[in-house]
């Protein structure tokens, strides 16, 4: 879900885990059957610590665990840690320190923390409470649970990509505003007109090349690439597909915003200030910009499709958007694992999930259950993130047990850093294709 890098290094993060008792395992107590959360018995805390990244969903985990609350008389506080502290405090507090007791878990890192045993082994409770877990988006399942069957975090949502617009900026330009026909030759030649008719004051497109999610990856798989292959064990990005799909992030990288000035000031800030007239972004972003100053002139619409065939028409196979899912977690150790279960399945239950949906706070975990979510935002239609559901193609993140490793060579000199900078060069991105190939390749034999 969070588009910004990874700061930890796994090769640290790794010593790290390992170095706090990676075979240690959990607590008999963590083992226990759950008790009823609705009796308020059998506690042993009054508190649970939980810890997120994200303040534009605060207020709205913090009114469901209020209801959690009143049903056990625990007390819920939920504290905003920002992206890279996150990690940071998260890796202290399992090198010894104290973690707290529930948290978010990320499709970069939950791998090293299920396989250490830092994460609650949720499958005791999963069976006394017959969770269903075939109810969830199944890469989201799959992601939490390890090779041996054991499930460490419940899936929390998921998100998807939309095209997000000023449309003040396209009547500015006399260009027409995207729509779901829009190919992205479409998208590139809208860029190009209004970044050429407003001399450079404003960009038609901007793309954070460090952000994967909401950015290149949609296109690469629109095209038919594959950043990593179904089985986690390989990558198609330099066939004649993926090179295919990055010679389009090419072709809109010479129209957008350079990516010297996206590194200072970034995509959201820029857009903001109407420098930019489109930007990719996340469906955890709807309420960013439905909250900001000038957002009457903000719209939304599907990602674009790579017309493959040639027909003028989208086939499902070529509209793709990345789907990621958070899942709730809780310290191996934490102090009443009954309460951090109770909490955690209350956040990741039918209804809890359709609440967090209905409060706009993001989709949820278990599909047919956002329904409410395009309804939470009064004034801006948000369908686009909902609709590509059902007209488009899902893929989820591409992950594998090490990911920060490739996923962070390949922003660098080597990598794509080189191509992105120069992006006139269509050779170049070829050759950093080719490149990144060897690099996920020699990161997966290696993991």
């Amino acid at each position: 879900m969070k588009k910004i890098g990874l700061v930890l290094a796994a090769s640290a993060l790794a010593l790290s885990l390992v170095a706090c008792g990676g075979s240690k395992k959990p607590s008999a107590s963590s083992s226990s059957a759950p008790e009823d959360a609705k009796s308020g018995n059998g506690f042993k805390t009054n508190l649970i610590k939980v810890n997120i990244w994200d303040n534009n969903q605060r207020a709205g985990l913090q009114k469901i665990a209020d209801e959690w609350s009143a049903k056990t008389g625990v007390k819920v506080n939920i504290e905003v840690v920002d992206w890279n502290n996150y990690w940071t405090l998260l890796e202290a507090g399992a090198s010894g320190g104290e973690m707290p007791d529930v948290f978010w878990m990320h499709s970069n890192t939950v791998q090293m923390y299920m396989e250490n045993d830092l994460l609650l082994n949720l499958d005791p409770y999963i069976a006394s409470n017959n969770v269903d877990m075939s109810k969830y988006y199944d890469g989201i399942k799959n992601l939490y649970t390890r090779k041996d069957g054991k499930v460490f975090a419940l899936p929390k949502d998921h998100d998807t990509i939309a095209l997000l617009y000023n449309k003040a900026i396209f009547d500015k330009y006399g260009v027409e505003y995207p729509n779901d026909n829009w190919t992205y030759e479409d998208m590139y030649k809208a860029a190009k007109k209004i970044t050429e008719a407003s001399k450079g004051d404003v960009y038609g497109y901007g793309i954070d090349t460090s952000n994967n999610q909401d950015g290149w990856y949609n296109i690469v798989y629109a095209y038919g690439g594959q950043v990593i292959t179904d089985n986690h064990k390989g990558t198609t990005i330099a066939s004649k597909e993926g090179k295919a799909g990055m010679e389009m992030v090419r072709k809109l990288l010479t129209v957008s915003a350079p990516q010297s000035v996206m590194s200072e000031t970034g995509a959201d800030s820029l857009f903001q200030s109407g420098k930019l007239a489109m930007t990719t972004q996340g469906s955890w972003m709807i309420n960013f910009f439905y909250t900001a100053e000038n957002s009457k002139d903000y719209a939304w619409a599907m990602l674009p499709y790579a017309d493959l065939n040639n027909n003028g028409k989208c086939e499902r196979n070529e509209r793709w958007s990345t789907y990621n899912g958070l899942g709730w977690s809780a310290s191996h150790n934490t102090k009443d694992p009954n309460a951090a279960w109770s909490l955690i399945s209350y956040f990741c239950a039918e209804a809890g999930q359709r609440e967090q949906a209905k409060l706009g706070v993001t989709m949820a975990g278990i599909p047919g259950v956002s329904a409410d979510f395009a309804n939470a935002f009064s004034g801006m239609d948000v369908s686009a993130f909902t609709k590509i559901e059902e007209e488009g193609t899902l893929f989820f993140r591409p992950y594998t047990r090490n990911t920060p490793v490739w996923e962070d060579a390949l922003k660098q000199q080597g990598g794509f850093l080189d191509a992105w900078l120069n992006p006139s060069d269509s050779a170049l991105m070829a050759k950093a294709c080719d490149n990144a190939q060897a690099i996920i390749e020699k990161a997966i034999a290696q993991e």
